[in-house]
């Protein structure tokens, strides 16, 4: 793969700014995208929408607006300092200055859009729009057939695995309607950056090892935009260069920041988590020698002395006399943990440049590093006494509900649309609540297409439309339908 390509400036419609004036306006391509980015309704929806704590009361705990915040400035410190080494120690001849300028502009682009397709409700959300299909689509009965004999195998299977990054690739591609069809009508360069998983959902294979055929990564209706920007871009189905650092960029951020708002919210403590530390120093310090090369390689990079930093910081804390040492130590603690890891990805990218430029590096930036097993051990901890616990539970089987009902809801009243079959009167007015966007972009991309892709875009309207609501205007309408005042 070539800079000169993967940094493509082309869109699916051209600029028109660029054809009739350029003078007119000195913004980069990637700066013009920032500005449609920040000034789209999809954007401002992300600060109503879950990172972890759903509909939380407090200003303090980060939402999918904040985090996306977050990605974005530590992907664009990323790009700095990986364009800056990549000059300095002259990894390619064809790197320019501006280059380093481009990649800077479009990380920080990804980052503010790459968890824009998620659906109410964080995580937890996906999952139970993937649970309601495996439960409910062979069910569903199409003129006398199931609607799983009746689409094609990769339609089904991306109802499966459904997942928020092809619905990200999706949003701003076709369904935020500026203009015309073509979405937000970014570069391909930042589009092809936001497909962390560059395969369909019949592609996916967790036994390769390689990370990219972890999940799915585009949609059967938005293939042929997928190959139409991997070819433009020179990717071709391996994952874009700065793909990695965007995905270093969305760990680092969200592995130290559930730290954090746990912390806030009273589900770790600071003595929590110097214990775990302590386990995982004696864990490297227990290293056994006989182990793979590849293994002993991961323990002998540098290290950051993290037990002790963290008993420095509450020294700290208490010496200048604040009000909670603790709070002091676990927050100064994580500002700094963030500085190394920047570090950790920098070094991970440049030392394996050749392998990442071929498409043959299967790993993410911090593999072989400390601060990868720093990461792994805090994303434990977040999930053994925050994701299970009991609160978040009760607030998932809430969500579960309200989602369940209105996939019910939806697919029901969509199911026969655009078919000869006059619907009920309680379809219609389901219908009429999804938004003319939505709608218009089915219109579009159901022109000329089988009764079995019709179906499909259909099925896919009804998820675009969950997709783009906030937590609260999912609780509201499943409260207002459901007659709860």
């Amino acid at each position: 793969m070539e800079w000169n390509t993967l940094l493509s400036t082309k869109r699916m419609r051209g600029s028109f700014t660029a054809s009739k004036n350029p003078a007119a306006d000195l913004r980069s391509e990637f700066e013009k995208d920032y500005h449609r980015i920040i000034g789209s309704a999809s954007f401002r929806r992300l600060q109503d929408k879950t990172q972890v704590f759903p509909l939380d009361k407090s200003d303090f705990i980060r939402t999918r607006l904040t985090h996306s915040l977050e990605v974005s400035s530590f992907a664009k410190s990323l790009g700095q300092n990986i364009g800056q080494k990549i000059l300095s120690e002259k990894k390619d001849d064809g790197f320019t200055l501006r280059m380093k300028e481009d990649i800077c502009h479009i990380l920080q682009c990804a980052g503010l859009i790459h968890d824009i397709g998620n659906p109410p409700f964080g995580h937890f959300g996906e999952l139970a729009i993937r649970e309601w299909f495996e439960k409910n689509l062979k069910k569903l009965d199409f003129f006398g057939k199931s609607v799983d004999e009746i689409l094609e195998p990769q339609m089904k299977e991306d109802f499966y695995h459904f997942e928020g990054n092809a619905q990200a690739l999706r949003l701003v591609t076709k369904l935020h309607y500026l203009v015309d069809e073509n979405g937000m009508n970014l570069t391909y360069a930042l589009l092809d950056t936001i497909v962390k998983y560059p395969v369909p959902s019949t592609g996916i294979d967790k036994t390769t090892g390689n990370i990219k055929d972890a999940k799915m990564g585009y949609y059967y209706a938005d293939r042929q935009t997928y190959e139409e920007i991997s070819k433009e871009t020179g990717t071709f189905s391996n994952r874009h260069p700065l793909t990695y650092i965007l995905e270093a960029a969305d760990d680092l951020a969200y592995s130290t920041a559930d730290i954090e708002d746990a912390f806030v919210k009273g589900y770790i403590s600071y003595h929590m988590l110097e214990e775990e530390l302590q386990r995982l120093e004696q864990k490297i310090r227990d290293f056994d020698p006989a182990q793979p090369e590849d293994m002993r390689r991961q323990n002998t990079l540098q290290t950051f002395p993290a037990m002790e930093k963290l008993r420095t910081y509450y020294r700290r804390g208490v010496e200048k006399g604040v009000w909670s040492p603790e709070s002091y130590a676990v927050k100064n603690w994580l500002v700094r943990l963030q500085g190394f890891l920047i570090t950790c990805a920098t070094d991970g990218f440049t030392s394996n440049y050749d392998k990442i430029m071929r498409g043959e590096f299967t790993q993410d930036l911090y593999y072989g590093t400390f601060g990868g097993k720093l990461m792994d051990m805090l994303e434990d901890l977040a999930y053994e006494k925050v994701f299970c616990s009991n609160d978040i539970y009760k607030m998932e089987i809430a969500e579960g509900v309200i989602l369940d009902f209105l996939m019910d809801k939806l697919v029901s009243a969509i199911l026969y649309y655009d078919t000869e079959k006059k619907p009920s009167s309680m379809d219609k007015r389901v219908v009429s609540f999804i938004s003319d966007n939505y709608m218009n972009a089915y219109r579009h991309q159901a022109k000329g297409k089988s009764e079995a892709e019709r179906l499909y875009l259909r099925l896919l309207l009804v998820t675009d439309y969950v997709c783009g609501m906030t937590d609260s205007y999912a609780k509201r309408l499943y409260q207002e339908l459901n007659g709860i005042v």
